[in-house]
């Protein structure tokens, strides 16, 4: 029953997480403790006032505006102990919400102001991951994605860095950042190259722009998955008594290219008005290969439990459709399909089943 969940409970699940930012969800009082350090000026300087702030900030309904957040989450990032600080706090607290497999991207060139290369901020980040995970008290496996910065000119030097550490636990690639003027054709050079590589991508698109920029990361640019995808619904029409898919829309639930939906983001940069008015729930109900994240831990004041915990409220889903999105995102994952397949049948499965049959 769906009265009987608790927020507890869902804590106890094994969740599956392919979109969250590295630099969107640090602890408040880590960027405080690092600030002091590096001499960066915050906006406050006790953590509970600036975890407050920082969700406020982001809660403007402009991604523009919520993107300007990041400045001093950056601004703490830039030596290699404060990334592998961030990096292993990271993987405690997503561990510590259960989640047993996490995605987590970052941008390398944002990093590179106190002299760092672009190795050294990899190796700091990957070298927190893997300290976190073996910390931390629940199992969690981390996977990074390095992501290049759309409104830059350098994805191919970032997408041969990834290449280059993909045996170190980079799993993919990724652009980001404001989409309106900064199509993802304009990095065409380092999608084929990945290609070239049989190296796995997402692309951000379908947040604020719609739908050319979903068409153009998926038929120009060959993403593996989408980054957001939620404006994939402006292709679908409700008007009648059964929802018709455009031709867009209905090629990529064919194809079942994975949506990496991020509802309490998607809120606050105007994407959605609502949870409840999240197109996640239409699209769950079409069959899309949907996927729950959480975007910016620290920017949303958010979880994945907390994701979840919204959903079941918003929607009334069970532990049926939470099982279900958390495979959804283990058979979406950058990890060889062997990998994937042992955690959806020894840890997402057994876990579920008594759920089930409750």
């Amino acid at each position: 029953m769906v009265a009987n969940i608790r927020y507890e409970d869902i804590v106890k699940v094994p969740k599956a997480l392919l979109h969250d930012h590295l630099d969107g969800g640090l602890r408040p009082a880590t960027i405080v403790e690092l600030a002091a350090e590096v001499g960066h000026e915050l906006p406050a300087t006790d953590p509970e006032e600036l975890g407050r702030w920082f969700v406020g900030a982001a809660d403007s309904g402009s991604l523009e505006r919520y993107l300007e957040t990041f400045a001093h989450t950056v601004a703490v990032m830039q030596t290699a102990s404060g990334l592998r600080r961030v990096a292993r706090e990271c993987a405690l607290d997503l561990a510590a919400d259960g989640v047993v497999y996490a995605e987590v991207r970052f941008a390398p060139e944002q990093h590179l102001e106190r002299d760092l290369t672009l190795d050294e901020v990899v190796e700091a980040v990957l070298g927190g991951f893997a300290e976190g995970s073996a910390e931390a008290g629940n199992p969690i496996r981390v996977g990074t994605l390095l992501t290049a910065m759309r409104h830059a000119a350098r994805s191919q030097e970032i997408a041969e860095l990834a290449v280059r550490h993909r045996d170190e636990g980079v799993v993919g690639f990724d652009i980001a950042g404001a989409e309106a003027g900064f199509p993802p054709t304009r990095h065409l050079d380092a999608f084929e190259y990945l290609q070239r590589e049989n190296f796995h991508f997402t692309i951000h698109a379908g947040e604020a722009f719609g739908l050319p920029s979903i068409w153009q990361a998926i038929q120009w640019c060959g993403a593996d998955r989408l980054g957001h995808g939620v404006r994939i619904v402006d292709d679908i029409s409700t008007e009648g008594p059964e929802p018709v898919l455009g031709r867009l829309a209905a090629y990529v639930r064919d194809k079942r290219i994975p949506l990496e939906l991020c509802p309490s983001s998607n809120v606050q940069t105007g994407a959605a008005a609502s949870i409840a008015e999240h197109p996640i729930g239409l699209l769950r109900d079409l069959r899309f290969r949907v996927t729950l994240n959480t975007d910016n831990r620290l920017m949303s004041g958010t979880s994945m439990s907390r994701e979840m915990a919204l959903l079941v409220d918003a929607f009334g889903y069970g532990w049926a459709e939470l099982r279900w999105l958390t495979i959804n995102a283990m058979k979406s994952a950058f990890i060889p399909f062997d990998e994937r397949l042992k955690i959806i049948d020894e840890v997402i499965k057994p876990a579920y089943a008594p759920l089930l049959r409750d």
